[in-house]
C-alpha cells in the first residue's frame, strides 16, 4: 500500500525530501554523539606487526575515531596507519595525532596507480598490497563500529591468515567458490545488464575469466579486510586482475566505484588458508534486526542514516571503551 501511495503524483517527491531531512537530521545528531569519543584516551599503539589503515578526509575525523579507537581497543593489537584523502587539515592532523598515537600518514596523490584505476579506493587497495610484505595489513573503513571481543580476527592475524568480511548472509551459505561455480550459483540467468550495479556487471561475468577454473570468489566487502603479512597477492596481481576486469565489463565500466571491491575479493579467495568472518558476529547493515552476538557492524552508506542504528551503536562502543 505504501509503495502504491508513493507512486501517486507528488507523494514520492515528498516522501523522498522528507527522507533526505530525516537522514540529514541522524548526519548531524550522529556527529554529535561521536564528539564523546575525544573524552576517550588516546590507543596506545603496538609495534607488533599489526597494521590498522584506513583512508579518511576531514568530513570523516569524528566517525572515524570511533571506528578505529573500538577496534584496536577489543583487538588489543596494531598501529594506526592513515591514507589521507587530501582534504585532512592541520586541525585533523593534530587530534589524529594526540588520539591515535601519532600515525603514520601518507597522501593518496602521492600513490602510484600502477595501471589501475584512479579513485574508487583503488588507491587504499594499492597502499595496502604495498605494506603487506612486512606487516599484517587490516583495512578499516570509517563507518565500522566494535562492540565486542573479535577472537577470530586475532586468530587470524597470530596464524598470519588472510580474512575476508563477507557481504552478507547469501555469501556465507556460499563460501568460496570457484569461478564458474560462483557465478552458476549467484547469477543463473546470466550476465548482468546495465543499469546494474558494477560489482554484479562483473561477478555475472566472472566465468569468462582468463583459467576462471583455476580461480575462487566469494562475495566479500571490502570496508574490512585482513591481509597476511608476506601473501602472494601484491600490486602487480592487482594490475592483473583490473586489465582482465577491463576486458570483462569495458572500460569505462571498470572505472567506477565498486572495481576495487570484487578485486579484493577476488586475491583474497585465491589465498591459501583464507577465513571467512562468521556473519552472525561480524555484519553490514541492511536496515534489518541486529544479530544476538554482534561484535562489529559495518554502516554501508545505503542504510547508514536511515534509523537511529548508528547513533545507537556509536554510543555503545563509546561506552565500552576505558575512561581517563
Amino acid at each position: 500500500m505504501m509503495d502504491a501511495i508513493r507512486k501517486l503524483p507528488g507523494i514520492g517527491l515528498a516522501c523522498h525530501l522528507v527522507d533526505r531531512q530525516s537522514r540529514a537530521h541522524r548526519m548531524t545528531r550522529h556527529f554529535r554523539h561521536a564528539r564523546a569519543i575525544q573524552a576517550t584516551p588516546p590507543i596506545v599503539p603496538k609495534q607488533d606487526g599489526v597494521m590498522i589503515l584506513s583512508m579518511i578526509g576531514t568530513a570523516t575525523v569524528l566517525p572515524y575515531l570511533v571506528a578505529v579507537k573500538s577496534f584496536h581497543h577489543h583487538l588489543g593489537m596494531g598501529r594506526v596507519v592513515i591514507l589521507d584523502d587530501g582534504t585532512l587539515t592541520d586541525g585533523d592532523k593534530r587530534l589524529l595525532a594526540h588520539h591515535v598515537g601519532s600515525p603514520t600518514i601518507l597522501r593518496l596523490a602521492d600513490v602510484d596507480g600502477a595501471g589501475c584505476p584512479r579513485g574508487g579506493a583503488w588507491e587504499r587497495l594499492l597502499t595496502v598490497l604495498a605494506l603487506r610484505a612486512e606487516d599484517y595489513v587490516i583495512q578499516l573503513d570509517s563507518d565500522t563500529v566494535t562492540l565486542g571481543d573479535i577472537p577470530e580476527v586475532r586468530a587470524a592475524i597470530v596464524a598470519n591468515d588472510s580474512f575476508i568480511f563477507l557481504g552478507g548472509p547469501d555469501a556465507e551459505d556460499m563460501g568460496i567458490r570457484t569461478l564458474p561455480d560462483f557465478v552458476a550459483h549467484r547469477y543463473p540467468q546470466g550476465p548482468a545488464a546495465e543499469p546494474a550495479h558494477i560489482q554484479s556487471l562483473i561477478e555475472s561475468r566472472l566465468a569468462d575469466h582468463l583459467d576462471a577454473d583455476r580461480h575462487h570468489y566469494v562475495r566479500g566487502c571490502a570496508g574490512f579486510a585482513g591481509f597476511a603479512r608476506g601473501g602472494p597477492s601484491g600490486q602487480a596481481e592487482a594490475v592483473r586482475f583490473s586489465q582482465e576486469g577491463a576486458r570483462l565489463v569495458g572500460d569505462t565500466a571498470w572505472t567506477r566505484w565498486g572495481s576495487e571491491q570484487v578485486t579484493s575479493n577476488f586475491l583474497l579467495a585465491n589465498e591459501p588458508g583464507v577465513r571467512l568472518l562468521p556473519y552472525a558476529r561480524y555484519h553490514n547493515y541492511w536496515l534489518e534486526p541486529q544479530p544476538v552476538d554482534e561484535r562489529f557492524i559495518h554502516f554501508v552508506g545505503t542504510h547508514r542514516y536511515s534509523d537511529d542504528r548508528y547513533i545507537a551503536a556509536t554510543d555503545r562502543a563509546i561506552a565500552l571503551l576505558p575512561r581517563p
